[in-house]
């Protein structure tokens, strides 16, 4: 689900999505948006979080493990993966489609990524995405 910066307010206040996506090169706007989602999910008992940044050596199956590991003492998590390039590559392209696929009820999963170029837009990992995620792309300002 597509979503405007500008609804993400009244979005959370409805309600909370296993899976956010933000994508933008405007660095203040996104770290916005991605606080205002953790204090939803911190007011709505998400008292831990894992935070996995996807560089050279990022090994995807820590993903899969981060989703599929229960909390020591039983706590909802919040999963935050950074893909600071937004080229996962083709494993990565994978571990996402299948990410996508297998939510757990008690993760809550946010993504950030750059702004992708619009090659990379039509890759079937952002389609996964976009289809699971409530996705929220925030224009460059002039």
């Amino acid at each position: 689900m597509q979503l405007r910066p500008d609804a993400l307010d009244a979005h959370l206040a409805r309600s909370l999505a296993p899976l956010y996506v933000i994508s933008s090169d405007e660095h203040l706007l996104a770290m916005e948006a991605a606080d205002k989602i953790r204090r939803t999910a911190r007011a709505q008992g998400f008292s831990e979080r894992e935070v996995l940044s996807v560089e050279r050596s990022f090994k995807w199956g820590e993903l899969l493990a981060a989703n599929n590991e229960m909390s020591l003492f039983g706590d909802k998590k919040l999963i935050e993966l950074r893909i600071p390039t937004g080229k996962p590559g083709k494993d990565g392209g994978a571990a996402l489609v299948a990410y996508a696929k297998n939510l757990s009820p008690d993760n809550l999963t946010m993504i950030t990524l750059p702004k992708l170029d619009w090659q990379t837009a039509k890759a079937a990992w952002v389609g996964a995405l976009q289809q699971a995620a409530v996705y929220i792309e925030i224009p460059n300002i002039e």
